[in-house]
């Protein structure tokens, strides 16, 4: 089967310390009910389930994939996505969103209780992106898609996104020994600044 160029669009927030549980509740509630627009090809948003980089200082994600660039500018304006925005607004201390074109091996809607581990480079000074793509493609591990960020208003100079996708948390887990991925992290060390790492679990509503 031949891969399927997306959109990949990934959210981080991190909430207020002080937040009332249910008012993360309503928080996480909303953002899944964006899945419901037509533009959306996939959609999952909760709780981040590890942080394994001291720059992921966040709390939750929402990641969603679309056709286009078109059709990710249209969600961006809906007013169904500006309403939750300003919804929630309030309780966000901190948010970190990139966007990259991937060409997709893997289903386009993944299986609840699928785990995916996202790892979002920042280049050293002097070092382009493109070089930080060719030190993953090198690399054989299980890779899902992983592009150049085109949206910098809120990325924080970060400009390599990557996803790691797993059929559950235990198979995640299991590959952090494996040489294939060891390879692909020192490869990619030498040419990074930073990186944040954090791994979610697609809700098992598959919201």
């Amino acid at each position: 089967m031949s891969p399927t160029t997306i959109i990949e669009h990934l959210v981080l927030f991190k909430v207020r310390d002080s937040t009332d549980p249910s008012k993360i509740e309503a928080m996480v509630s909303s953002h899944r009910s964006l899945s419901s627009l037509d533009l959306v090809l996939h959609l999952a948003a909760g709780p981040i389930h590890r942080r394994r980089s001291p720059a992921a200082d966040f709390t939750h994600f929402l990641h969603t994939r679309f056709l286009s660039k078109p059709d990710l500018a249209a969600y961006t304006a809906h007013p169904s996505h500006l309403a939750v925005v300003h919804q929630n607004a309030p309780i966000i201390e901190d948010i970190f969103a990139v966007d990259w074109v991937g060409d997709l091996d893997g289903e386009i809607v993944p299986s609840p209780g699928s785990a995916m581990r996202f790892l979002i480079a920042k280049p050293r000074e002097g070092t382009p992106a493109a070089e930080i793509l060719k030190a993953i493609d090198e690399v054989r591990a299980s890779k899902l898609s992983w592009g150049v960020n085109f949206s910098h208003g809120r990325a924080k100079g970060y400009e390599v996104g990557l996803l790691l996708g797993f059929s559950g948390v235990e198979e995640m887990e299991g590959v952090d020994g494996e040489e294939e991925f060891v390879a692909m992290e020192k490869r990619i060390g030498d040419l990074v600044d930073s990186v944040i790492v954090v791994e979610v679990v697609v809700p098992s509503s598959g919201l």
